[in-house]
């Protein structure tokens, strides 16, 4: 397995490009989701409930400032996992398209890093414009933030990694609705996005630390309010890159298992 994703070549780069150049066709139709959803969360969570919390003064900054990296992170979550679900199932099950790559010069591994690569793609571009409206909102306090893109990135594989796993081996759709509405609302809701996780119960707050989304905001949140700590940060960054490791492995195995008889 390890040696079946050494060497991924050129062919990779093509199936980038491949899944890239139907994305310009239909790009408008992920603006909602992608751009507009994100920002009705920031003006009106972020303004309208966070008058009510500043009163408090309970997080030691703005609420604004505090929900805006969680949402930026929950953003690229949801991209990875969208993109991972119905757009992978597709293609093993209605489009076949998998099958058809597989005629020409293609490997699994090409397949599973090229699609990858153009998920973590579309997540980037997400996000960045995001981090550009975070700055216009007065929420980027620090020159540390650029570094919230290769996390946004990084956070973006280790959930779409082992999500494409999962769904090479569905064999109907209606299993993500259930992963959307049992798995990925309630990490949301509880990764720390809208609140610290220190309010949560203690066993809760176990499965908020286990989910990769926490990690993730807790590393925007201190680039974006420049209060990055290093060992922290290293922690949570390797915590995700675990994450992306094996869900590549299980992916890979989960491709080549689905589609080579």
């Amino acid at each position: 397995m390890a040696s079946a994703l050494a060497a991924p070549g050129r062919g990779a780069l093509h199936v980038f490009a491949y899944h890239l150049t139907g994305y310009r066709r239909t790009w408008w139709g992920t603006a909602f989701s992608s751009f507009l959803l994100p920002l009705i969360y920031l003006a009106g969570i972020g303004l309208g409930v966070g008058g009510y919390v500043d009163r408090g003064h309970q997080l030691g900054v703005d609420y604004l400032s505090f929900l805006a990296p969680g949402v930026l992170a929950a953003t690229g979550l949801s991209i990875a996992i969208d993109e991972s679900m119905y757009r992978v199932y597709s293609q093993f099950a209605w489009d076949r398209t998998y099958e058809g790559m597989l005629n020409t010069p293609l490997r699994i591994v090409d397949i599973v890093l090229g699609q990858l690569a153009f998920v973590v793609f579309r997540a980037l571009v997400a996000v960045t414009v995001f981090l550009l409206v975070m700055a216009a909102f007065g929420t980027v306090h620090s020159g540390w933030a650029v570094g919230v893109l290769p996390t946004a990135m990084l956070l973006a594989l280790a959930c779409a990694a082992p999500t494409f796993a999962f769904t090479a081996t569905q064999h109907t759709d209606s299993s993500f609705a259930v992963l959307t509405r049992f798995v990925v609302i309630p990490v949301q809701l509880f990764s720390g996005v809208f609140f610290p996780i220190a309010q949560l119960p203690a066993g809760v707050r176990v499965l908020a630390w286990l989910s990769p989304l926490w990690h993730g905001v807790e590393v925007c949140r201190s680039l974006t309010l420049g209060t990055p700590r290093l060992w922290p940060v290293l922690g949570h960054l390797g915590y995700l890159v675990a994450w992306a490791a094996v869900g590549l492995l299980l992916a890979h195995r989960a491709f080549r298992r689905r589609l080579v008889v």
